[in-house]
């Protein structure tokens, strides 16, 4: 079984079909940044400067984002591209790190209503070519990607950083 939705809080696995336990450090994956998370932006220099070891430009298949508050949501849908950056924490960071964001995010593993849900998605790296990379990402929660969905702003070309411009 793959690890689809995972919570840094419990440490468990949470899969519709299982559920296994699996630590954290094991499950040390690069973040997919796509918003305020960035490079330049607000939050990278909040939590992230410092802390990471490698930035690579690089684009989330099978995703569109939609306009928030001030930041997007990245919902899934098959055939959407949507461009951010592949963030590697230090080791030493990883931990802390990753409770940091979920806080940031209001991710609540198992709530409906959650902002956002912390999944694990494969990640094409652009400046480095070759295989997909395997990646935290953060997308809509269910209630919010519904909404999002039904009455949401559409960001065309799936670029949070080139709308604003």
């Amino acid at each position: 079984m793959t690890c689809h939705v995972h919570s840094a809080f419990t440490g468990k696995c949470e899969d519709a079909e299982e559920e296994r336990i699996v630590s954290v450090t094991a499950a040390a994956l690069p973040f997919f940044v796509y918003g305020t998370l960035r490079p330049g932006e607000v939050n990278h220099g909040l939590l992230l400067r410092g802390r990471t070891r490698a930035e690579e430009p690089a684009l989330l298949p099978d995703a569109v984002l939609y306009a928030g508050p001030g930041y997007p949501y990245a919902v899934h849908a098959p055939g959407g591209t949507v461009t951010g950056d592949l963030v590697t924490a230090h080791p030493w960071a990883y931990d802390a790190l990753l409770a940091e964001l979920d806080r940031l995010e209001e991710y609540r593993p198992g709530d409906p209503h959650t902002l956002y849900e912390r999944v694990e998605r494969a990640t094409v790296v652009r400046a480095a070519g070759g295989p997909p990379v395997r990646a935290w990402v953060y997308l809509a929660g269910p209630v919010v990607a519904a909404r999002l969905r039904a009455c949401g702003e559409l960001i065309e070309g799936g670029d949070w950083r080139a709308r604003r411009r």
